[in-house]
């Protein structure tokens, strides 16, 4: 059937189903764009859930309104078909957001092959336990259209929204950074090597070397930009191509960079509260939790506490060692906000990490730690900023010089004090959302086994 005939002399408008449900169109009549969520119905009546974007509604089709070629059509829509609608909109509060729509014409736009009906349904996502299985994975294309999918997708949105806002806010300016790299940030062994007309080159594990370059020009200077860990982890907060929000800032100190990192969490709370209450709670999400680390300061506590306070728990560990994620878990069990752990050993850290100048054992870094079982969200600190310092730190790793020449230079020509810090976006929005995995929040998660669809 022609889109043109059935929908003839329907208002041009589009209106989405949100506006429909919060009440804006009571007993206007409305065109409405979207997909068959579920179908049911006899041979006159038939009940149409439709979805769009921005929510689901009821649509009643009878045969004696809309013809017999339109009933047929929209009786033969399989699940995920596209349609176009007009009716009335009537409050009907045994329905779903208390409103249903009376179809009065209406078009099939996209169908759905019956030899190939969408393969995502309840009971494959109930089988699949919160979309960790490899079906569900192999499909993410198509699992996108889920509301839950949908939901995290939006939650996500306003977590990018956040950050800019946040920093845009403090009159920072965002500045971009190459992805192709000759030299390490994080460490040798997760570096991604590509073949580069004839050369070795990395992907970027971090914005950081090249924002500092930059940091003299701008002084404060933030971003939100992809970065890439060959990491063979395959935890629930581990991804191989992850986004990462990041800062620099000059003429401060750690406690200063701290502050912005809790400053920004913070905003990310607050904004969920705000835009995403509905979605949060949606996923079953602790609203109060929520608020809890969107107004209330974050303590901080120094490395040694740290370890002291692991090894009272009988956690194996020594000085020294950097902690990972199972003594991270351990440590934050009683925590009700997110903790700053700062002072790390020099010996557990990269050498563009400052030495503390009142004890060289230390460097003036942090790490922030979420609780719930969801471990460290930022990491950050004071940079090691003048020339001979700088060297002096890359000759003790047994760091070569070369790649990081440039990154030398910035030092030789008018270095200041200065820090920054980088926080996992991916982890932020699982902790959160209150996602059991972090594969849950991006559309299509990248790690050690899977680099499809």
């Amino acid at each position: 059937m022609a889109v043109e005939a059935a929908l003839a002399g329907s208002p041009m408008k589009t209106t989405y189903i949100g506006a429909v449900q919060s009440g804006e169109h009571d007993g206007e009549q409305v065109t409405l764009k979207g997909w068959v969520k579920r179908s049911r119905g006899n041979n006159n009546l038939r009940f149409i859930v439709m979805r769009d974007s921005t929510g689901t509604i009821q649509c009643v089709v009878k045969r004696n309104i809309v013809g017999d070629e339109a009933f047929t059509a929209l009786s033969e829509a399989l699940i995920e078909s596209s349609l176009e609608l007009v009716g009335e909109v009537k409050v009907d509060e045994r329905a779903q957001g208390g409103h249903e729509i009376g179809v009065v014409s209406a078009a099939v736009i996209g169908g759905v092959n019956p030899e190939r009906p969408f393969p995502i349904t309840e009971s494959a996502m109930a089988a699949a336990d919160g979309g960790e299985t490899e079906f569900l994975l192999d499909h993410r294309h198509l699992y996108l259209r889920t509301s839950r999918m949908t939901t995290m997708l939006q939650i996500r949105s306003s977590v990018f929204g956040a950050i800019h806002g946040y920093f845009r806010d403090l009159d920072f300016v965002e500045y971009q950074a190459p992805n192709f790299v000759a030299g390490a940030v994080e460490g040798g062994s997760t570096l991604f090597e590509v073949p580069y007309f004839g050369k070795k080159a990395y992907l970027t594990q971090s914005w950081q070397l090249y924002a500092e370059a930059a940091m003299p020009a701008l002084e404060r200077l933030y971003t939100i930009a992809p970065s890439f860990r060959a990491e063979k982890s395959r935890t629930r907060r581990h991804l191989t191509e992850f986004w990462h929000a990041e800062m620099e800032l000059a003429w401060a100190n750690n406690d200063e960079i701290m502050s912005h990192g809790e400053g920004v969490v913070r905003r990310i709370a607050k904004t969920l509260l705000d835009e995403r209450s509905d979605e949060l709670a949606s996923l079953d999400r602790d609203l109060d939790l929520v608020a809890r680390y969107a107004d209330n300061p974050y303590p901080r506590m120094r490395y040694d506490e740290a370890v002291e306070t692991l090894q009272g728990m009988g956690v194996d560990v020594e000085w020294g060692q950097d902690l990972d994620y199972s003594k991270e878990k351990v440590l934050t069990a009683d925590f009700d906000v997110p903790h700053f752990l700062t002072h790390y050993p020099k010996v557990a850290k990269p050498f563009y990490h400052r030495v503390d100048p009142d004890d060289d054992a230390y460097v003036l870094c942090h790490d922030l730690l979420a609780p719930e079982g969801y471990g460290e969200i930022i990491g950050g600190g004071e940079r090691t900023w003048s020339e001979e310092e700088i060297l002096a730190r890359i000759d003790e790793e047994n760091v070569p010089r070369e790649p990081y020449q440039f990154y030398i230079d910035t030092r030789a020509y008018g270095g200041v004090p200065h820090g920054g810090f980088g926080l996992g976006v991916d982890r932020v929005v699982s902790w959160l959302s209150g996602a059991d995995h972090i594969r849950e929040v991006i559309p299509f998660p990248r790690d050690s086994r899977r680099v499809t669809p």
